[in-house]
């Protein structure tokens, strides 16, 4: 084992892992997002070998959307029969685990707590097909009075809520197009990179017990529209977006190698948090400099690299994988090849998307990774529009000193961002191509399509293609040319939104 200088109470491990999957018969048999928490934590008790729940001295519950509970931390405390001095529910966001995990770490190493747990879970699935059955399930009654979690349209310009790019759906996509245009790919090669990196995270779901998807999908099959893959937002299919519609629940405990010892816990069975990072962008994503690389991401992924020792690989990763644009670019930043294994887990799309939990579920597990013999890993988790950025390394072995406290790297992540072009409603005259997107309908036609401009004097507009503007739209669709730089004419609709045409 590792020498180090740090005395045991203060060096944070983490012990125990539990995972629920909720498939039921009957609608009304469903378990409740409190209930899958409680499970799961449950569960990760019995893994870890010992009594630590009446312990728990830090609880952080993940943001749900499912549904709706006035304080649910304190109420899966009172289920639990504790009363922690940390209780914390989190606000919406995909990075929010790895940075409770992050955080309850440092509690530990601080000294301001032994046991910390960390829990999420969503009941999506059981919800949606109540209402749609008109079923009214025996849980918790719905908390009508607490204040709905702010998200997507809370944050974003009229313009962008007008045109239908304020959902991560068809937001990611202006990623998508602007960095693989950058990389100097054809749209063709962008999809098939896309293509092949999801067919491996399918492959990673198949094998795991956990996943909601159980079955591994090739590249065409991933990229090619049909009626059960229907076109959702250019370029995007069904089978290239996360898939909320699950019931999940995962949690991880964390003590101090000190109390893990003393209770007996194997040493085998111990995973210790190295260090992390994080960085966050605007939650407007038209106040950003660009959208061909992410300088948060860039500054956050840099950092671990640096923790796990420069040169040295990571045994197994988690690369984040709401849409395919955030690994893609995140495995350029690491350095890692085009035959990556981005996933221990399986991915928003195969292994489900309980929304901002599923990093949780990756945690899980990378402990069962490094439990296995693997050595060194990272989970790395964005929530947003590219907007929040987390990561941690994860060893079998601890570091030699003490876990750092500072763990922003926001001010590297500023220091490289660029001029920020001033956002404008109206426009006219030419219009520069900077990202685009095409929006489709649920019978797989062209709704219309979105384009991110420049305009001559270097200002940033949104601008749509009607869907009768075919011409337009075919230059949006050229795989074997992106649009990215092309140049059209701006003029301003009956409506006053800007529309574009190709020139």
């Amino acid at each position: 084992m590792t020498k180090t200088t740090t005395p045991e109470d203060r060096i944070p491990v983490i012990v125990g892992i539990g995972e629920i999957v909720d498939r039921p018969r009957e609608i009304t048999e469903g378990l409740e997002p409190l209930d899958l928490l409680e499970q799961a934590l449950r569960r990760a008790e019995r893994d870890a070998g010992a009594k630590l729940l009446g312990d728990v001295q830090s609880l952080d519950v993940v943001n749900f959307l499912s549904w709706r509970y006035r304080n649910p931390e304190k109420l899966l405390a009172q289920r639990l029969g504790i009363s922690p001095a940390h209780c914390y529910y989190g606000p919406v966001g995909g990075e929010s685990p790895i940075r409770f995990i992050h955080e309850a770490a440092k509690r530990i190493a601080r000294g301001e707590c032994t046991v910390a747990a960390v829990c999420g879970a969503e009941a999506q699935s059981t919800a949606t097909k109540a209402e749609r059955a008109g079923v009214e399930l025996p849980w918790t009654p719905f908390a009508h009075d607490a204040p709905e979690p702010k998200r997507g349209a809370a944050f974003q310009k009229p313009l962008a809520v007008k045109l239908g790019v304020f959902r991560p759906v068809t937001v990611y996509p202006f990623y998508e197009a602007a960095s693989s245009a950058h990389w100097g790919q054809t749209p063709r090669e962008a999809m098939a990179e896309s293509g092949t990196l999801w067919s491996r995270y399918s492959e990673a779901a198949a094998q795991n017990p956990n996943s909601w998807l159980k079955r591994r999908h090739a590249p065409d099959e991933i990229t090619t529209p049909t009626a059960d893959n229907r076109l959702i937002a250019w370029p995007y299919n069904k089978l290239m977006v996360a898939n909320p519609s699950v019931n999940m629940g995962g949690a991880l405990l964390l003590t101090s190698l000190a109390k893990a010892r003393a209770a007996g816990i194997p040493e085998d069975r111990l995973v210790y948090p190295l260090g992390g990072a994080s960085a966050e962008e605007p939650p407007d994503y038209l106040v950003r400099d660009q959208f061909y690389e992410s300088h948060p991401q860039n500054a956050v992924l840099k950092a671990v690299m640096d923790i796990a020792g420069g040169g040295k690989k990571f045994d197994a990763i988690e690369l984040y994988s709401c849409f395919p644009c955030v690994p893609k670019m995140a495995r350029r930043t690491l350095g890692l090849g085009a035959d990556v294994q981005p996933t221990v887990n399986g991915g928003l799309t195969f292994f489900g998307a309980p929304l901002n939990t599923y990093m949780t579920h990756a945690a899980c597990a990378m402990v069962r990774r490094l439990r296995g013999g693997d050595k060194l890993g990272l989970l790395y988790g964005q929530g947003g529009f590219v907007t929040k950025h987390h990561a941690l390394v994860v060893s079998k072995t601890p570091r030699p000193d003490a876990l750092a406290q500072e763990t922003s790297v926001q001010g590297e992540a500023d220091r490289n961002k660029r001029a920020v072009p001033e956002f404008v409603a109206e426009a006219s005259g030419k219009g520069k191509v900077e990202s685009f997107t095409v929006l489709y309908g649920r019978g797989g036609d062209a709704e219309h399509g979105v384009v991110m401009l420049r305009t001559v004097d270097d200002r940033r507009t949104l601008a749509r293609i009607p869907a009768s503007d075919h011409a337009t739209l075919a230059r949006l669709l050229d795989m074997n040319r992106t649009p990215v730089g092309s140049l059209g004419e701006i003029t301003m609709a009956a409506d006053g939104v800007p529309e574009w045409r190709v020139a």
